[in-house]
């Protein structure tokens, strides 16, 4: 796995915190200095956070599970859209629905009537309905794959979440919290990064900053599904050499007793001659 490039960090001005007055003492430990009353984030803190959670989410991808990201911030939506989705992983930009983890038996209920009225759709069942109850069902159908469209393929909870602006996302982070849910996060230094379990300080606000750290996320997991895959072949391949030695032997043992049959014959009838 490739390690962060720091230079690439500072061109992508992830070193830019708040204004002082709205810092958050406990984002004390990663702030270098300040700067023209804004806090500077100590970049070399953030290289070897960064490397620590991509190594972290690595390993859930490779162990084959999801990791869900939350952005719902104008400049991160696109960036997360786009990225994320190029991995293979959900993600919410939109809105978070309340519950979307603890009460997520609902959730996957709200996901399956978005297959339903799917369908009814390729199955011709939504032409026999009136003018009236078309509309109402495709406004239904655009609400929830608004909601709930990038989560579809989410079948049970994420096995880690990935958050951008742990303020604006409070909700998302406090149900990952109580479901013992590993958090990762960008923090800024206006935020309270006491409930996330892997912080990355960065600068949360440029679409340049989020942009260079979900490359360095999106790169790992990339590499954990890669590494999952050539594993899962060379396991196939060991498989089907060992199924193919096994019967190697039977087939062996089954021409010996062929050809102590015949010599066995052909002794019976030299004797009899």
């Amino acid at each position: 796995m490739a390690r962060t490039n720091f230079e690439q960090l500072l061109e992508a001005g992830v070193h830019f915190g708040h204004l002082k007055r709205k810092w958050n003492p406990k984002m004390a430990p990663y702030i270098f200095m300040e700067k023209n009353g804004i806090h500077i984030l100590d970049l070399h803190k953030t290289v070897a956070k960064v490397d620590e959670a991509a190594a972290a989410l690595k390993q859930i991808a490779k162990s084959g599970r999801k990791v869900l990201f939350v952005a719902t911030k104008k400049q991160a939506k696109e960036i997360v859209a786009e990225k994320v989705s190029a991995v293979n992983m959900p993600y919410v930009t939109e809105r978070w629905a309340g519950g979307m983890l603890t009460t997520f038996p609902t959730i996957r209920k709200a996901v399956k009537k978005m297959a339903t009225i799917d369908k009814m759709t390729a199955d011709g069942t939504y032409d026999n309905f009136g003018k009236r109850e078309k509309l109402q069902i495709a406004r239904q159908r655009a609400k929830l794959e608004k909601n709930l469209g990038s989560i579809a393929d989410l079948t049970r909870l994420p096995a880690a979440l990935f958050v951008i602006d742990v303020q604006k996302e409070a909700n998302a982070v406090r149900e990952a919290n109580r479901l013992s849910i590993p958090v990762f996060a960008m923090v800024d230094t206006c935020c309270d990064p006491t409930n996330i379990d892997y912080v990355i300080p960065a600068n949360d606000d440029a679409a340049k900053s989020i942009s260079v750290i979900l490359d360095a996320m999106c790169e790992a997991i990339q590499e954990g599904v890669e590494e999952r895959r050539l594993e899962k072949e060379k396991e196939d391949k060991e498989a089907a050499a060992e199924e193919k030695g096994a019967k190697q032997p039977r087939a062996r043992k089954t021409k010996a007793v062929e050809v102590v049959v015949e010599e066995a014959a052909e002794a019976a009838t030299e004797s009899a001659e």
